[in-house]
């Protein structure tokens, strides 16, 4: 990759683990030039690609930014910590953010620990779909960068002791690295990789018995980080903060580079290797942190989690407007729903749901008529489209820079599906020809209404939608949370009176056995001084 103008250095390190034809890939493709500077993640990326082509382990990006330095002498970093400055260019093609796709094989076998030891890949069941990768470039927009990180608010909090300001700052320059590496490896589909990422930043080691190979492997990262000063970091609260904001933003450019239409048909196979990455993302990250403190898994994974679901609810609304798509575009289909529609008792239907709703009449009768106009009009799903966007403008626009505006577009949403329902109620119970392609039309016109309404509501916040859903995933962990302690005082409490009251009859029995005995005793006594025999019998009681 990198071949410097003074050539190779005979002094390569063999710490770093690299073979003679990495070195040498390194020299045919990568040169030392005056003013110039690559990103570090894109080297990296580029890296991590030459690996699969020639079926090579690759290290970790500690190592790898090691090998780089003894190939090319003299090599400088930026002081901003995300790029090689000043010597180091590509030889030919320059492998920049908007030459990101680069076919590449399957490489079987990959490690996931970037270096941390032969592993077999955890992701065996992800589609590797990254040897189609110019397939599927013309569906994605690998022409999106990274945003600018916010800026890190230590809101008049102290620094725990044995952090320091610079550690702060070192810490935001290697998470940037860590999420630009992300998101290169995502733009060429390469999803089992961004466990390996995750791995590597958080300094996950598989064999906890060989400390003196990970030490070796993390040697680079410990100079820059130490894990003891990551662990404090992880539980500084600005910190966390920070981090929860840069994983919106990182998650939020991924969704729009890997769904950037959601109406816009998608391959299948690209559709089920994005909901298979999305299956497994959250479990990759909580194995990556295993030894992170919970204060920062937590937000990580809340964080995730949203992204999660937001890939497959995005992907779940494109399938849904591919199959509408045909429906919306037969002719036969259309006239029988709409011989359908003119039959629905309309105004039946608002008597019920006005009591629930609370709609204005004119409204309802409104969006009646446009719908049938509408659909009389054998409009495309892109129209529809732009029906729907219409309908939510109208009804949000008197709450436009309201404080209510989140509150009022949750409930249109609430109102929008509980109308829907009645009216595929009554199609139902008339026994409708058309009940099927309703059915579909209704299940995309609420799902597509959802995706308007979180964007709605994430501008009127000035937040990302992937925030938005977060805070709904924060609520519900901290619900659940509350539950769980709940749960587990109750049972606590329960299980003290448990052993209280075992203890108590245990007591009493031992008492009670105690008193025969006694009893028994004295009896033998008495009757050792006389002649009469009498049969001993004790109740309960006595």
């Amino acid at each position: 990759m990198f071949g410097g103008a003074g050539g190779g250095n005979q002094n390569f390190s063999h710490n770093t683990r690299a073979s003679p034809a990495t070195v040498q890939w390194l020299m045919d493709n990568y040169e030392t030039a005056e003013g110039v500077s690559l990103p570090r993640c894109t080297l990296y990326c580029h890296y991590l690609l030459h690996c699969q082509q020639t079926k090579l382990e690759p290290v970790n990006a500690a190592s790898f930014g090691k090998l780089i330095r003894s190939v090319f002498m003299g090599l400088r970093t930026r002081r901003l910590g995300t790029r090689y400055s000043h010597t180091v260019r590509t030889r030919q093609q320059p492998y920049s953010q908007k030459q990101r796709i680069k076919p590449v094989h399957k490489l079987e076998g990959l490690t996931n620990g970037m270096g941390l030891g032969v592993g077999h890949l955890q992701g065996a069941g992800l589609s590797d779909i990254s040897a189609q990768v110019h397939q599927y470039q013309q569906f994605l927009d690998a022409s999106r960068s990274l945003p600018e990180f916010p800026e890190l608010k230590d809101e008049g909090k102290p620094l725990p002791d044995g952090l320091h300001r610079q550690h702060v700052h070192t810490y935001q320059l290697i998470y940037r690295e860590h999420c630009e590496a992300i998101l290169d490896v995502m733009v060429n589909l390469q999803f089992p990789l961004v466990e390996t990422l995750w791995k590597s930043f958080w300094r996950f080691s598989e064999g906890q018995s060989s400390d003196t190979d990970t030490l070796d492997l993390h040697d680079e990262s410990e100079k820059r980080l130490p894990k003891l000063v990551l662990v404090l970091l992880c539980k500084y609260e600005p910190v966390l903060n920070w981090a929860r904001e840069c994983d919106n933003l990182l998650y939020q450019s991924l969704v729009e580079i890997l769904i950037p239409d959601v109406l816009r048909p998608i391959p299948s196979a690209l559709t089920q290797a994005i909901r298979n990455f999305a299956k497994s993302l959250e479990n990759w990250l909580s194995n990556a942190m295993i030894n992170i403190p919970e204060e920062m898994v937590r937000i990580k994974i809340v964080c995730a989690g949203a992204f999660a679901q937001t890939l497959r609810r995005y992907t779940s609304l494109n399938h849904l407007a591919q199959a509408a798509r045909a429906v919306l575009q037969n002719t036969a289909q259309i006239a029988q729903m709409l011989s359908d529609l003119n039959r629905v008792d309309f105004t039946n239907v608002q008597e019920q749901a006005s009591w629930v709703c609370g709609c204005e009449d004119g409204v309802i009768q409104r969006l009646e008529q446009d719908f049938k106009l509408t659909l009389q009009q054998q409009n495309s799903l892109e129209q529809w489209a732009a029906w729907l966007d219409g309908v939510v403008s109208q009804v949000l626009k008197p709450y436009t820079g309201s404080p209510a505006f989140p509150k009022v577009a949750k409930l249109f949403l609430l109102k929008w599906s509980f109308y829907s329902s009645v009216v595929i109620r009554d199609l139902t119970l008339r026994s409708a020809a058309s009940f099927g392609s309703f059915h579909l039309i209704r299940l995309l016109y609420d799902e597509y209404m959802y995706y308007l309404i979180e964007h709605r509501v994430a501008q009127a916040k000035g937040e990302t939608p992937i925030s938005v859903m977060g805070e709904v995933d924060i609520q519900t962990h901290t619900c659940m949370h509350t539950v769980k302690q709940t749960v587990m005082q109750r049972f606590n409490f329960v299980f003290v009176v448990s052993v209280r009251l075992s203890q108590q009859k245990s007591k009493q029995t031992r008492q009670k056995h105690s008193s025969r005995a006694a009893l028994r005793s004295v009896c033998v006594c008495r009757l050792s001084h006389r002649t009469i025999h009498v049969p001993l019998s004790l109740s309960a009681n006595t």
